[in-house]
C-alpha cells in the first residue's frame, strides 16, 4: 500500500527539524528555543500517525487539528530562528508550509465527506 503524502512529508519535516536542532546546538542557540522547536516539529508526524487509528471521523479530524496546531507552532519557531539570525536555510520553512497545506486540505476533505 502506498504511503500517504501527508505522512511522508511530515516525517521528512521531522527529520529536517532534528538535523536543524543538531546544527543549532553547535551554534550555542538558546536551549529552550531548540527544545520547543524539536518538540513541535516532531509532534506533527506523531499526531498524523495517531490519527490513522482514530476512533471514528470526529477523532480523526481532532487529531489532524492537533497536528495542524503543532505545525503552526513549528512555523513560528522557524520564523524566530530566521529573524534572530540563528538559522538561514529557508527549505525547512517551505516544508513546514507544505505540510500545513496538506493538513488543511485533509481536514477539509474529511469534513466534506461527513456532510
Amino acid at each position: 500500500m502506498k504511503e500517504s503524502p501527508l505522512k511522508t512529508k511530515s516525517k521528512e519535516l521531522a527529520l529536517e527539524v532534528i538535523r536543524a536542532c543538531k546544527t543549532l546546538r553547535g551554534l550555542k542557540c538558546e536551549s529552550a528555543l531548540i527544545n520547543q522547536f524539536l518538540r513541535s516539529g516532531t509532534s506533527i508526524g506523531a499526531n498524523i500517525r495517531e490519527a490513522q487509528y482514530a476512533h471514528g471521523t470526529a477523532d480523526f479530524i481532532a487529531k489532524l487539528h492537533i497536528a495542524l496546531k503543532e505545525c503552526s507552532e513549528t512555523e513560528y519557531w522557524i520564523e524566530l530562528l530566521f529573524e534572530s539570525g540563528y538559522y538561514a536555510d529557508k527549505t525547512i520553512l517551505d516544508k513546514c508550509i507544505e505540510v500545513k497545506k496538506l493538513l488543511i486540505s485533509s481536514i477539509n476533505t474529511t469534513k466534506g465527506k461527513q456532510e
